[in-house]
């Protein structure tokens, strides 16, 4: 102790202390980071398959750069794909609404014109352009593993005001929507909430963490089991379609007794 006491003025001491500082902090972050639910490893030949595919089936919206592009008015034609990362592709491409089949406020769900295989390769191209969200493990879509009661607590604070209590999706503004999720794949419940598609707010491992995701998924997987157990769900719209039904049926029954009640006076 007496050695060290008589060198701590030592010219050498402030870096030495800089060091230790930054050897901390870095173990630290290592220790405190997030999860992460990476699963892909990609090779360069699956870039460079991924890229022959972006080219001959996307460049023309998103650019040969895949920086984007705009049209002469100054519109976005196809926004940049530069860090939206692996599982932006893998579901948007997995689920087929990319490539567009036409332009419109939002991309439709529609049969996949990819196979498993080019869309793993289109992925690797689009994430070696810059970091991004990956495709998560399966671990993290392991529903037996996850807890449905704390799913749908964070279903219904984040969730349901736009995709309903129910998981059946609903009407948003400009012709845009929100689709149903439930009987939706797994991996595409959590890439949809790790990138945020369309109008949906990106839930990043900061915001919920893989264990939650696989909560949600758990939650949605339990709502597709169990069904309706109230009897007819009406789609499960709300109020406003329940009473165009009530109302339709007290009309129609109304009409019906007027009818009735006027032919008999005859």
């Amino acid at each position: 102790m007496k050695a060290l006491a008589a060198r701590r003025h030592h010219p050498m001491a402030l870096l030495v202390i800089l060091l230790l500082a930054l050897v901390a902090t870095g173990g630290l972050y290592v220790a405190f980071q997030p999860q992460t639910a990476q699963a892909e490893t990609y090779t360069q030949d699956d870039v460079e398959a991924g890229e022959a595919l972006f080219l001959a089936n996307c460049a023309t919206c998103h650019g040969r750069d895949a920086a984007g592009s705009v049209d002469s008015a100054g519109e976005t034609i196809g926004p940049s794909l530069i860090g939206v990362g692996a599982a932006a592709v893998d579901f948007q491409v997995g689920t087929g609404r990319m490539p567009m089949q036409m332009s419109g406020p939002q991309a439709w769900e529609k049969p996949r014109q990819m196979n498993e295989e080019q869309t793993r390769q289109l992925a690797a191209y689009v994430a070696s352009l810059g970091p991004g969200p990956s495709v998560p493990e399966d671990k993290w879509l392991d529903t037996s593993q996850g807890d449905a009661t704390k799913g749908g607590e964070i279903f219904r604070v984040n969730c349901a005001m736009c995709h309903n209590a129910a998981g059946q999706g609903g009407a948003l503004t400009r012709g845009k929507f929100a689709p149903p999720v439930v009987g939706v794949d797994p991996k595409h419940v959590y890439e949809a909430m790790d990138t945020g598609p369309q109008n949906m707010p990106v839930f990043n491992e900061t915001n919920l963490s893989p264990s939650d995701k696989r909560d949600v998924i758990t939650y949605l997987e339990e709502l597709e089991e169990n069904g309706s157990p109230g009897g007819i769900s009406l789609g499960s719209l709300g109020p406003v379609t329940e009473g165009l039904y009530a109302w339709t049926i007290i009309l129609t029954l109304l009409l019906g007794c007027a009818v009735w009640l006027g032919a008999k006076a005859k």
